[in-house]
């Protein structure tokens, strides 16, 4: 599959379903419930993208603008199926995001990472790079305090200003 294959849109509710099968299928990735899912496929629709080959979701963002912080896009997870990864897929999804109106008073972009995801860190240290911005890293959930030692400390990275 190649990126010209891979069509980039708003996604729908009607792409629930596939946003929870292709999460699953995307470790380390949380898993959330499919109404979570629906959700974000359709409240959150202007900051979250679906990459489509064909009738297969092969890809998935889902983000929000922080409601306090309206110049601040918050990008909840990042989701590429085996099938279209090694194309830069998610680097195109963000900027797609980006690039929208709904977008347009952005400045920031937050995620938070685990420590010991190294592709996620490549994908958002190259994105800060691609926007000429600073990447800023602090902890947001610490394993003990907030997690009760189940789930590693997810740390804040914050793109910024661009």
């Amino acid at each position: 599959m190649s990126l010209p294959d891979i069509e980039l849109r708003v996604p729908t509710a009607e792409d629930g379903r596939a946003v929870h099968r292709l999460v699953a299928e995307c470790a380390p990735l949380d898993p959330n419930s499919l109404y979570c899912n629906l959700l974000q496929a359709s409240h959150f629709s202007s900051t979250s993208v679906a990459a489509v080959a064909g009738e297969q979701l092969v890809g998935f963002i889902s983000g929000y603008l922080i409601p306090e912080r309206p110049d601040t896009l918050f990008i909840w997870q990042v989701a590429v199926s085996d099938a279209a990864r090694g194309q830069r897929l998610a680097t195109r999804m963000l900027r797609h995001i980006l690039e929208r109106n709904s977008c347009a008073q952005v400045a920031f972009l937050e995620t938070t990472i685990t420590p010991d995801n190294q592709a996620s860190w490549a994908l958002f240290r190259g994105l800060a790079e691609r926007l000429g911005a600073e990447l800023s890293e602090s902890v947001m959930f610490d394993r003990q305090r907030h997690f009760g030692a189940e789930h590693d400390s997810e740390m804040l990275a914050r793109i910024g200003p661009f």
